[in-house]
Formats: structure tokens, sequence, C-alpha cells
């Protein structure tokens, strides 16, 4: 069992290693968000120009999209070095305290899922953005003291996929806040043609145009699978990977054309099957499938959303009647216009 572990958690490290050798190094080499990335290099620019340290910067959008590696790709513009932690690492106000007090003059913080973070460290950030200080509690009750720390200029790079969650006063401080959309078809094809060079890949283009169109719009997600189709391809002795290759790799991997995996097709599945269609609470439909209910919510739900094969009504999930084709199923009379409402 040992050996097994050790074997995965190998196989996890290599994961990890390739994906930081496919990130962009620099915003001309970064692909889509063509918006983001021209305004994102007038504020370095503009900062580099002052000799200062720029705004503090928010991302938002849906994960995959790059977050990561623009704050990557700034503090290397900046020439400052880069340091990275999560909202739920940071589970007291202390932690926040030794963490900035570490910093050093003109260090870029990246802090990603900011929306976790907890209160109280929360509240410590707003003076930490605005004055560059936070008031450090030595004691308790009523002979606690609170003591000034100063802090070295940093630039705070946060990151959420859950922007609706940030209290507005942390939203405020930041000085410049863009959210990242998801990519089309053509711009993963570069994407795609950039990582199959890096990796050694030899691909047709069609191969490479299939596994963008099923990547749900999403840069991790396309170069995941396309090193899921280089092994395919590696194990079929293929030296070039074609149109065919990639697809029966794709359905070997359970994605469908659309790019729906096994969880999406299972939830529309339960949905459609068990339920008739709906209307069923995500609770419900979420237990069908044996997963949590975030995991459907946060991962299956989305796509299925921005796909119209499902949608959510006052009374509960219900299939589209694209969702009902989709299957290969004929739906019921009235399911194309559904009573659409944007519930939690």
């Amino acid at each position: 069992m040992a050996e097994i572990n050790d074997l995965a958690t190998g196989a996890s490290i290599e994961e990890r290693h390739i994906e930081s050798a496919l990130r962009p190094r620099s915003l001309d080499e970064f692909v889509g968000q063509h918006r983001v990335r021209q305004q994102l290099d007038l504020v370095l620019k503009a900062a580099k120009g002052r000799s200062s340290t720029p705004d503090h910067v928010l991302f938002s959008g849906p994960p995959g999209l790059g977050k990561t590696t623009l704050a990557m790709i700034m503090a290397a513009e900046l020439g400052a070095p880069l340091r990275i932690t999560s909202g739920p690492a940071i589970a007291h106000a202390g932690d926040l305290a030794a963490l900035l007090s570490s910093l050093v003059e003109g260090e870029v913080l990246f802090l990603d899922e900011i929306h976790r973070m907890a209160r109280p460290a929360e509240e410590m950030l707003y003076m930490a953005m605005e004055d560059f200080r936070v008031d450090v509690i030595v004691g308790k009750g009523p002979g606690a003291t609170a003591i000034p720390l100063a802090l070295p200029r940093f630039m705070l790079v946060g990151a959420t996929t859950r922007a609706g969650l940030l209290p507005g006063p942390l939203r405020d401080r930041f000085g410049f806040t863009a959210h990242l959309d998801f990519y089309e078809s053509s711009e993963l094809e570069q994407v795609l043609t950039r990582s199959a060079a890096l990796l050694g890949i030899t691909a047709e283009g069609d191969a490479l145009a299939e596994i963008a169109r099923r990547s749900r719009g999403t840069p991790r997600i396309a170069n995941r699978l396309l090193r899921r189709v280089r092994d395919y391809a590696q194990v079929h002795d293929l030296s070039l990977l074609t149109l065919g290759a990639a697809e029966a790799a794709l359905e070997v991997y359970e994605v469908d054309q659309l790019g729906l995996d096994r969880l999406d097709l299972g939830v529309l599945d339960a949905l459609i099957r068990k339920f008739g269609g709906g209307p069923v609470g995500l609770s419900t439909l979420a237990l069908s499938v044996g997963e949590e209910m975030e995991t459907v919510a946060s991962v299956a739900e989305p796509f299925l959303l921005r796909a119209g094969l499902l949608a959510r009504t006052p009374r509960g999930r219900i299939a589209t009647a694209a969702g009902w084709s989709h299957l290969g199923l004929q739906a019921p009379a009235g399911v194309d216009q559904p009573e659409i409402f944007d519930a939690p």
C-alpha cells in the first residue's frame, strides 16, 4: 500500500511540474483575456515608471482560467518576489499578521480563494491594504494592548471564484478588479498548440481543435486533456496525434462531445431519469449521484447551466429541452420555457 501511495504522490508531483512548465511566463505569451491583459500591462508599466508598488489587484472568475498564472507574470514583470497562499490557510488574524510581517518591500502576495479567509483576518487585512500596518493584540481582557506594526509596501493579488461572497469594504480596497471569462475554442487551440510544442507532441490541427472543443472553455482542462490524449497515443505507439486518436482517448476518459464528464452526465442523467427532469432540490440531486452538495454546486452545475442543459427555478433544478436531447430523449411538452430563477 505504501508503494502505491508513493507512486500516486510521485505522479501528482510530476503533474504539477508539468503544469508549471506549461504556464506562460509573460503577458505576451498569455493567450486570451485580451482586455484584462491590456489593462494589466498599463497598471504594471505605470507603476514601474513611477518606481512604486502597483495598487492591489483582484481577479475573479471560474477556476482554471489563469488567475494564478497572471499573478506569477505580474511578479516576474515587476522583478519582485512572489508569496503564494490561500484563504483557507489563514484561519486566525495571527496567521495573517505573521505572514504580512514576513514580507519584504515590494513583494507580491497572491491570496487565492480570498473569500474563504476567516473574518477576523479579513478585518485585519483592511488596514494592511490601506495603511500598510496591522494592530497586534497582546494580552487578554481589560489588560489587552494593541501594538501597531508597520508593514513594508506590498502588492496584494487576490483571486476568487465567488466574487459575490467578498464584503464591500474588501472589494473597495483593490485598485484594479478584473473578471476572467471562459475562452473561445479558437483561443484554446492556441493554448494547446503552444503546450503541444512544449511537451514535444506532434498533433494534427483537427485533433487539437477537438480537444479544445471539449475543454469547457478552460485552459487548465485543455492542458489536462492534452496530457491524457498524449498518454493514449504513447501506449498505442502513435507518433502523430490524429483526430481519431483524440476522439478515442477522450471516449476512454469519459469526456463527451460537449465536454461533459462522468459527474456532469451523472447529474444530468439523475435529474432526467430519476426525477423526470425536475424540479428537484440540490441536496436531493447530490445524494442521488453520491456526491457532496458543494461538489455538485461548484463543479458540475455551473457548466451544465452555461451549456443550457440545466436551469434553476424557484422550485429547484430542472433539465432543459437541450438537456433531454443531449441524452437522446424527447423532452415533455412545456420544458422549453422554464421560469428561470437564480437560486443559491
